[in-house]
């Protein structure tokens, strides 16, 4: 690691601004991993070391009981190139996440899992590719250690599912070793439990993303912190991804055009009973079709208001934050004197 003092200061929402930038942060969320941090800190120490690139490690302890926390307590006492973030208590990964990135000084973002069972050896490789004009570059576990019925099975159909539902062509969505640049990530703003779909998040704000193997290892300590009871969760957070993707900047489009089928629709079978009750003659009070149009009408009402309201939501929400509705790459122009 490249030696010199760093300094650092916190704005009001909390974030570390930089007073020099580091060539890569590796962030690690920690849950109850005491025994496999002493072993990552040193592979991920030893790789980035013989690399020649300044770094920082980001372990960001989100709520552990086993002490994990007073570890790295102690451990950044002691070390240069450690920062513990000790969370209150546990928030989940997609919180330790968005907390180490809020801390992380580094030009390149890193993240990986506490359990080992990423290899810290492949971060070079993930950073190489970075620099060939990458935005995000994914892990993919082409050769995956994990159980096959609870791990394996629910993750390749979730894989499917999203790259079906996003368009971003990742075979590994679950892969938690992935390489960042720092801009796009200080362009993502992350909530509930959308740390899995961060190369769908990062597609929607324009980001050029692409993916490598990486070795996967079995885990050594504890126990797994996934199973089958995400899927549900999993299933909710892509319906928010795929509004975010169509959406988000135009949401009159989905609730207004839902609202004028809905009205149009009780409208044309309004007219239809409108005409069999006065031409015809015949009763209409005792008909379901008259509850169906009463309800398609109302119900068209409220998706319209609905759509109004999200478009005042979609404008507070960019305006007040001072966000643009797009992304620059890079401004190219030959100096005129």
């Amino acid at each position: 690691m490249k030696s010199g003092l760093i300094s650092e200061e916190i704005n009001q929402d909390n974030r570390a601004i930089p007073a020099i930038a580091l060539d890569v942060s590796v962030v690690v969320p920690v849950h109850d991993e005491v025994e496999s941090l002493p072993l990552l800190l040193e592979a991920i120490a030893s790789t980035l070391s013989a690399s020649q690139l300044s770094y920082e490690i980001i372990c960001v302890d989100d709520g552990s009981t086993d002490g994990s926390g007073e570890f790295l307590k102690k451990e950044a006492q002691t070390r240069n190139d450690l920062k513990a973030v000790i969370l209150r208590r546990n928030y989940g990964q997609t919180a330790a996440m968005s907390a180490g990135f809020n801390y992380a000084l580094g030009k390149a973002i890193v993240t990986l899992d506490a359990d080992l069972q990423n290899d810290p050896a492949d971060i070079p490789m993930l950073l190489a590719k970075l620099d060939e004009g990458y935005d995000l570059v994914s892990g993919w576990r082409q050769k995956r250690q994990d159980g096959a019925v609870n791990r394996l099975l629910p993750s390749k159909i979730a894989n499917w599912l999203i790259r079906r539902t996003t368009s971003v062509n990742i075979h590994d969505y679950g892969c938690s070793l992935k390489a960042y640049r720092a801009e796009l990530v200080a362009d993502m703003h992350l909530y509930g439990e959308l740390h899995r779909f961060l190369p769908a998040l990062a597609y929607i704000e324009g980001a050029r993303i692409t993916e490598m193997p990486v070795r996967h290892h079995a885990r050594r300590f504890g126990r797994s912190k996934y199973g089958l009871s995400r899927t549900f969760r999993v299933l909710m957070d892509l319906l928010t991804i795929l509004f975010m993707k169509k959406f988000l900047t135009r949401p009159m489009h989905v609730f207004g055009l839902l609202g004028l089928i809905s009205m149009l629709s009780g409208g044309l079978i309004g007219i239809y009973l409108t005409f069999i009750k006065l031409v015809l003659g015949q009763m209409i009070g005792n008909r379901p079709l008259l509850i169906l149009a009463v309800l398609l009408l109302v119900t068209g009402v409220q998706l319209f208001c609905f759509g109004l309201l999200a478009e005042l939501l979609m404008r507070t929400y960019h305006e007040s934050q001072g966000r643009p509705i797009y992304r620059v790459r890079e401004v190219v122009a030959k100096n005129v004197n």
